[in-house]
């Protein structure tokens, strides 16, 4: 599949990147600064070889020439990133992957939006595109390990049923993803909540835990 990242030279953008370009899929690395990208992919191509030929690197405004374009800047670029591009993105499945949170010492709080999540915000400010999400709870550095297998549950929300069905094929084309169907965007709110419970669970165990539901199959 065709894939657009928006934000790719961050550390959640970079890692997803270049999973899924291992997997196979052609991946449009995109950054606010095409010569960003450039380096970044070359970085990349010098880690891992051949594994992520699939990168190609390019600005955010290209990155939204795909039928899927992910937003994996952080928190409160998000909103402002959708926005500049809303016109490059009518008729595409947008994925939000952010958590607006803040940290309290030794614990993680969301802070919600006034639709109740960022991907709500995305959704009513992009009436023309299907917004879903994915990945909320998967460590960054979990997608950037090439070198080691991921497990971990995926649960995809969209209020477009055939948005939702096309995420959770990207999702499952990674292996040791497991894709599972949380329904519409309304329980969005309780994947960025409980992005800031698993950051805490980690951050006090010290350890890089991710979401696994037990007695479904997918």
């Amino acid at each position: 599949m065709r894939i657009g990242v928006m934000g790719a030279t961050g550390p959640a953008g970079s890692g997803l990147a270049a999973r899924l370009a291992s997997v196979g899929h052609d991946v449009l690395f995109g950054s606010r600064s095409e010569e960003k990208a450039v380096a970044a992919v070359a970085a990349l191509r010098e880690q891992w070889g051949d594994r992520v030929d699939g990168l190609t690197p390019i600005d955010n405004a290209g990155a939204c020439d795909a039928p899927v374009v992910i937003a994996a800047v952080n928190a409160d670029a998000a909103i402002p990133t959708v926005q500049q591009h809303q016109h490059l993105l009518v008729g595409k499945v947008v994925v939000s992957m952010a958590n607006h949170l803040t940290k309290k010492g030794r614990e993680f709080n969301a802070i919600l939006p006034p639709h109740g999540s960022i991907a709500a915000e995305m959704q009513a400010l992009l009436w023309e595109s299907k917004v879903g999400t994915a990945f909320h709870l998967v460590p960054a550095a979990e997608f950037a390990a090439l070198d080691q297998d991921m497990e971990s549950d995926v649960v995809v929300l969209a209020d477009d049923d055939e948005a939702r069905q096309t995420l959770m094929e990207v999702v499952r084309s990674i292996p040791g993803l497991r894709a599972l169907d949380g329904g519409s965007l309304l329980n969005a709110i309780g994947m960025e909540t409980f992005a800031a419970v698993l950051l805490t669970i980690n951050l006090r165990h010290k350890g890089r835990a991710s979401l696994r539901l037990i007695g479904i199959e997918s």
